[in-house]
């Protein structure tokens, strides 16, 4: 049997940074992300976000891929989003693609803690600005879609 301790943090946003994850929405369709991966046998350690995006934190077993399971959670999520019965019109769709990072175990409760208190945090600063930062960080060289460039181009007419 195969040991691993791999954990991922995951990031993606709402297609073109729409603000469609409002309260009570947000926290219904992050539960129902945690009760999804359960089912799916993805342990999801961590699931938290704003308005326009969503952070995971999860633990990949041996045989899942990071891709795989970012595809499993964005996109039944979205399926379920959409036909919830309750959230009327609002249609969430996600950016096509996503941030994965490897998280050390040395920063594991930091990386919990910075998910956790995702609202207080966008109090002082936009994701846009953070995923500037993240930018420099990790040496990111294109967008992760077209939405953050779609983003500043709205922002600065």
């Amino acid at each position: 049997m195969s040991y691993t301790n791999v954990y991922i943090h995951y990031v993606w946003s709402t297609r073109k940074r729409l603000p469609l994850l409002q309260m009570p929405y947000r926290s219904d369709l992050f539960d129902h992300m945690y009760q999804n991966a359960l089912l799916k046998d993805i342990y999801l350690d961590r699931v938290n976000g704003f308005t326009d995006h969503v952070h995971c934190l999860v633990w990949l077993r041996p045989e899942q891929t990071m891709d795989s399971v970012a595809q499993l959670l964005k996109g039944e999520s979205a399926y379920w989003f959409n036909n919830h019965a309750g959230f009327g019109s609002v249609k969430l769709q996600w950016q096509e693609g996503y941030f994965a990072a490897s998280v050390c175990l040395s920063m594991i409760e930091k990386v919990r803690n910075y998910i956790d208190n995702q609202e207080q945090h966008h109090q002082k600063r936009t994701f846009v600005e953070e995923y500037e930062e993240w930018k420099k960080l990790y040496l990111i060289t294109k967008d992760l879609d077209n939405s953050l460039a779609h983003y500043r181009l709205k922002t600065r007419r």
